[in-house]
Parts: structure tokens; sequence; C-alpha cells
């Protein structure tokens, strides 16, 4: 690794703790500039019992020495506080405990998506104007198209209600297979039509018409160069895609009653469970930022003539 290199990766290092600690500062102050509180929808609560469960979890001092208090405990401890709802439990084991679908589902569901699309992509590129070429457009359109939620409805009622083939349960054995399938169709349909265009404009370029008078075989051509330069776009897009897929899908997991950390994060949200509301879209900006930093470093191995400033 080079010395540019290496000022590179700090760069986006210092970039990416200024970016996870703006994300933390912003979701806070707008958490608790939300109308109301966590205990208003408490039955029975007296104004004394909520002023005392609001002096339990801290939320009687003044707000900045909150944002203080929070953001002390998340840079030592990685502690995002206890839930407010979960009474007894941290929201970084409710986080944990959610990530661990989360990821299997999502890891899975990417990688479907990044393998198929790239094959569905190459094919396309490699018979354009065809008739595989068109049939592969015009599916993977209709993929994009068509929202998460809709598709995710459409696989329930088929395969689960019309003929019983899987269970509708995401917690169920085998209940992961129709969640992977709705997770997968748009972003493999998107690396796609990715793919097929970043290989066309490949196909076209002054080295594979050099390297093919040269006599190289086609297969080697599209393989040693044509695929492998064609991917910088894929990579683009596969970071994040990966950190929101893991993160996971908030209306597939409802939709399939998984039990996920996107689960977990519409149920905070609709009991103003603001610890983990916070905790769980850090998560998920560190992830972003990960993931992204990951993509810029590895177009250094995919192409080594692009240079990391």
């Amino acid at each position: 690794m080079n010395t540019k290199t290496l000022m590179y990766i700090v760069k986006r290092l210092i970039l990416a703790v200024v970016t996870v600690w703006v994300v933390i500062t912003v979701t806070f102050f707008v958490m608790h500039a939300v109308p109301g509180g966590p205990f208003v929808g408490e039955k029975a609560v007296t104004e004394t019992v909520r002023k005392a469960m609001e002096a339990k979890y801290g939320l009687d001092k003044p707000l900045f020495v909150q944002y203080l208090t929070y953001l002390k405990d998340i840079v030592t401890r990685f502690d995002f506080g206890p839930s407010l709802k979960s009474r007894g439990r941290n929201v970084i084991d409710i986080i944990m405990d959610g990530m661990k679908t989360s990821v299997k589902l999502g890891l899975i569901a990417a990688f479907i998506a990044l393998f198929i699309g790239i094959v569905l992509g190459s094919v396309a590129a490699l018979r354009r104007n065809r008739i595989i070429d068109r049939v592969i457009m015009v599916i993977t359109t209709a993929f994009v198209s068509m929202p998460s939620f809709i598709m995710g409805s459409l696989l329930l009622a088929l395969f689960a209600v019309k003929f019983p083939l899987l269970p509708a349960n995401g917690a169920a054995k085998g209940g992961l297979i129709l969640p992977v399938i709705t997770l997968s169709l748009y972003p493999m349909a998107y690396i796609t039509r990715l793919t097929r265009s970043s290989m066309l404009d490949v196909l076209g370029q002054d080295y594979i018409r050099t390297a093919k008078a040269k006599g190289v075989s086609r297969w080697r051509i599209i393989f040693g160069h044509a695929l492998k330069n064609s991917l910088i776009p894929v990579i683009t897009y596969f970071g994040p895609m990966l950190a929101y897929i893991v993160t996971g899908s908030l209306v597939v997991e409802q939709i399939f009653a998984v039990p996920g950390i996107g689960r977990a994060f519409v149920n905070s949200i609709t009991g103003r469970d603001y610890p983990l509301v916070m905790g769980t879209t850090i998560v998920l900006a560190i992830l972003i930022v990960v993931m992204n930093l990951i993509g810029d470093i590895l177009y250094k191995v995919v192409d080594p003539r692009i240079t990391l400033e």
C-alpha cells in the first residue's frame, strides 16, 4: 500500500467519523423535537409516575446535558442506553438480536442479487438487441418498477396462501425463502441493467478492439478485460445496497413477520422508543459509511489505473 492510498484511507476514516457524529446529533435533536413523549401513551400513568420514569431514564435533565451523556456513552462504551419500551433490555442487545436474522437474510439476498445480476447483465450485453436481451430487459424493468411491498404481498399470496408451498412466517423453518426472494429481486434487476450498460461501454473501448485485432480469444476478452472493468459501477452500487439490506428491509420484515432489526425499528417508531430509533439509525449509518469505504478501496483492486485521492 503506497502513501497516497494510505492517506486517502485516513481521510475517509476521519470523514466517516464526522459523518456518524452528524447523524447522531441530527437524529438525537430531531427525535426529541417530536411532540409528545415516550410515556404519553402509557395507560393509567399519573403525572408523578411520569416524572419519576423520566428521572429514571435521565429525560428530566436539560436537552444538551442528555446529548453529551448520550454521545459519551456511545464513544466510550458503544452503549445506546436502555430501551424505553422493552423494559430491562438495552438497545444494543435488541439491535444485536435483530441483526442475527437481518444479516443472514440480507447477505443471502445481496449475493444472490449480485451473482444473478452480473450473469444476466453480461448475457444481455453480449446478445445485444436479440430476443434474450429484450426478455431480460423487460423482466428487469418490471422488477425495478415494482415496490418491495407489492412484490412481497404477491409472493405471500401466491406461494403461502394460494399454493401453500412455503411458510408465511419468517420465523418458521424455511420462512426466509420468500423474504430473500423479495429482497433480492430489485437489486438483482438493477445490477443486471447496470452490468449490461457498463459492459456495452467497455466493449466499445479502443483496447477491446485492439485485443480483438491481435487475435485474443473471445472468452479472454470477456472475462479478462470487459467483465472485470465493467464491475466498477456495480461495486459502487453494491456497497451501500448491502448495508441497507443487512440492516433489514422495514416493509419486507413486517410483511413476513421476520424477527429482524427492521421490524424492531418500526415498533420503536410507533412506540416512541427514542434510544432504539437512534441506535438503529446510527448502526445503519455506520454500515453505509464502512461499505462505501470498502467499495472505494475495491475500485483500486478491480482497476489499478484508478488513483485514490
